[in-house]
């Protein structure tokens, strides 16, 4: 497990694609429960281990996870997060070109729990939520194209399914619309970047995960590294 940033209130670890956050259906371990065993470990903690979920990745997403240590400090994230005062930034790799180099979407979003889908639609329906986000295209290799996105909103399947109605769904993402599966079961999305005020100090935290160990993944962040 990689730990990106950890105090006494929070802990930021890095997911990797094909881990759950909470527990579900499948009884895999989640990774709720290896930060668990991990901080009893490295503190000796004779009891159980307070760990808070805050927010979720998708199982095949890797990045950027933020769990609470404390009672008092999951409460003020949650209130962060439900405020939209956590930023959050998302790379995606997808094979097609978006057909505008930056711009806002907006779609409004049902869930199907019976097969686990989101759908997009461009105007209100009943009980679909509102969904919004930003995204730029930022490189381009030979076959594939990455993506920064930003979201205003945090619906199911948001990103994957609004990236998707514009004609380009995330590399692997049999689900929505990808023609092959990555060979590791993951798709090619990652929680990038985060930025929050602490919910105990009051300072900013911002933290960048890695990208994944990946030839395709470093070709294209060192796209953007030689941009800059």
């Amino acid at each position: 497990m990689e730990v990106l940033y950890e105090d006494n209130h929070i802990i930021v670890v890095n997911k990797a694609p094909g881990e759950i956050v909470q527990g579900d259906k499948t009884g895999d371990t989640p990774l709720v429960e290896t930060v668990k065993a991990w901080i009893k470990e490295k503190y000796a903690k004779p009891g159980n281990v307070f760990c808070g979920v805050v927010h979720r990745l998708d199982r095949p997403v890797g990045g950027l996870v933020v769990f609470a240590k404390t009672s008092k400090a999951l409460s003020r994230l949650n209130d962060m997060f439900r405020n939209g005062e956590v930023h959050k930034t998302y790379w995606a790799i997808t094979r097609n070109l978006p057909p505008q180099q930056q711009a806002e979407l907006t779609h409004w979003i049902t869930t199907v729990e019976r097969n686990n889908k989101s759908y997009a639609s461009l105007s209100p329906k009943a009980g679909a939520k509102e969904s919004r986000l930003a995204y730029r295209h930022i490189a381009s290799g030979e076959r594939y194209h990455l993506l920064e996105v930003n979201l205003m909103t945090g619906r199911k399947h948001q990103i994957r399914v609004q990236l998707s109605s514009i004609g380009c769904p995330v590399k692997g993402d049999l689900k929505y619309g990808d023609k092959r599966s990555n060979p590791d079961g993951s798709i090619s999305l990652m929680a990038r970047h985060i930025e929050f005020v602490h919910p105990v100090s009051g300072k900013t935290i911002s933290l960048t995960a890695p990208v994944p160990d990946d030839p395709l993944w470093h070709a294209l962040e060192e796209s953007v590294n030689n941009s800059k």
